[in-house]
């Protein structure tokens, strides 16, 4: 059985780990960490817990929690897990991070995106980005996994198979992806309130998103040379989903049975990634709950372009599921182990 801590387990991305680790055969929770609820009943936080969870909420105190479990998540705000890891933690434990701070490889441009100094950067060389799709030997090898972001999964798995073989032209890529409101974390916020984004929807973090290095960074390896984006990430009404429509101007004609032989050849033994019929574009209510990611696509000759689309549930695999997916391949578990819920509907 494996023992699990978790820090920051009272958050979205928190709770959510929580629910689906009660769920999976070979783990079992250990340390419920929050700085904001210590000595706090987790079922008081999470009253969906209720008669599930007996244990009540520690310190973020990742020593001491190294000495009692096999894998630390950090589901924590950017800068906190780089101030805390250190060799003798990493020497007795995994360590799998929900944050950006071991997502980009160059610490300088972290610390531009993100307005902080990088407290760990000798470990930005041996974190795993861990888009199991992509990277899935080195995280059955890593001691140290970067969780990667939502809106990131999302635009990377869409865009990945194409800019590979070289069908789209790099300098063309356009994303634009909506989000919910979890997304933004469960601290309490103006714009986040009920009336601000109820029957509203808005563009943010324009030209400006902390993502965009990341995306940036990932699809740049796919093309073997550098990717400039431009990302336009859009709050909607809704708790949870990601949305991601992705432009490009393909380098010469194609068929939609070629580009979907494309696809096939990257995701077809994927568990969590569904390439969808002709002209069925995703939806975020088809993919809710779960850890799939629903790719499309749609040709338009009359532009020479293709539009890529892509549909997720943000916390799952946009965070706590693919973070469970992690693990699994980190400890040579069955990868979809305590993922294997369908979506929810309506």
């Amino acid at each position: 059985m494996i023992k699990v801590g978790i820090i920051g387990a009272t958050g979205y991305a928190g709770g959510e780990l929580v629910r689906l680790l009660l769920g999976h055969k070979e783990a079992e929770i250990k340390w419920y960490g929050s700085r904001s609820y210590v000595d706090q009943k987790y079922a008081k936080v999470y009253q969906n817990m209720f008669q599930l969870v007996d244990d009540r909420c520690l310190d973020d105190n990742m020593e001491e929690m190294a000495k009692q479990v096999d894998v630390i998540f950090t589901a924590t705000p950017q800068g906190l897990c780089a101030s805390l890891v250190n060799d003798d933690i990493l020497n007795k434990v995994k360590v799998i991070d929900l944050s950006a701070d071991f997502r980009i490889k160059d610490a300088a441009v972290y610390e531009e995106w993100y307005g902080i100094e990088h407290k760990a950067k000798q470990y930005l060389d041996e974190a795993v980005y861990g888009l199991c799709e992509i990277n899935r030997e080195a995280v059955k090898k890593a001691r140290l996994v970067a969780n990667p972001g939502c809106y990131p999964t999302c635009s990377i798995l869409s865009i990945y198979p194409l800019l590979k073989e070289g069908l789209i032209d790099p300098s063309t890529v356009i994303i634009d992806a909506k989000s919910g409101t979890s997304g933004a974390g469960r601290g309490a916020k103006v714009d986040n309130l009920f009336c601000e984004v109820n029957e509203n929807i808005k563009a943010y973090g324009v030209a400006t998103h902390r993502h965009t290095p990341e995306i940036e960074q990932e699809l740049s390896l796919a093309a073997g040379e550098p990717v400039t984006i431009s990302f336009t990430p859009h709050l909607v009404p809704m708790q949870r989903g990601i949305l991601v429509t992705a432009y490009a101007s393909l380098k010469r004609e194609v068929t939609w049975e070629e580009v979907k032989a494309v696809y096939d050849r990257y995701y077809d033994k994927e568990r969590f990634v569904r390439v969808l019929e002709q002209d069925v574009c995703p939806q975020t209510r088809w993919v809710e709950g779960s850890n799939y990611v629903d790719v499309g696509f749609k040709i338009d000759p009359r532009t020479k372009r293709i539009i890529m689309m892509g549909a997720m549930d943000n916390l799952v695999k946009g965070a706590a599921g693919q973070a469970v997916q992690n693990m699994n391949l980190v400890f040579g578990l069955d990868e979809a182990e305590g993922l294997r819920m369908a979506p929810l509907f309506p």
